[in-house]
């Protein structure tokens, strides 16, 4: 099942705020990610900043499952975004 990508205003401000090639980092990781998200995803122990993240370098993204579709929350580096 392939699932697809939506983001929130604050997970668009969050990409903004990045240099142009961990833009495109992120960007294509998760394109392929997509496809199967769950196998590349770990669970989050603290649930209010979303479900699920996915490590992408230094980066991570935070997101939520519903139904088809990845909820993308936040976007951040590794040492900011679990202080937000």
């Amino acid at each position: 099942m392939k699932y697809r990508l939506a983001y929130t205003h604050r997970a668009i401000k969050d990409i903004d705020t990045l240099d142009t090639s961990v833009k495109q980092r992120i960007g294509k990781t998760l394109q392929r990610y997509e496809q199967n998200p769950l196998a590349h995803a770990e669970p989050l122990k603290q649930s209010e900043l979303g479900s699920y993240r996915f490590r992408i370098g230094d980066y991570r993204v935070v997101f939520d499952l519903e139904g088809p579709e990845i909820i993308v929350l936040r976007v951040g580096h590794r040492r900011d975004i679990y202080k937000r």
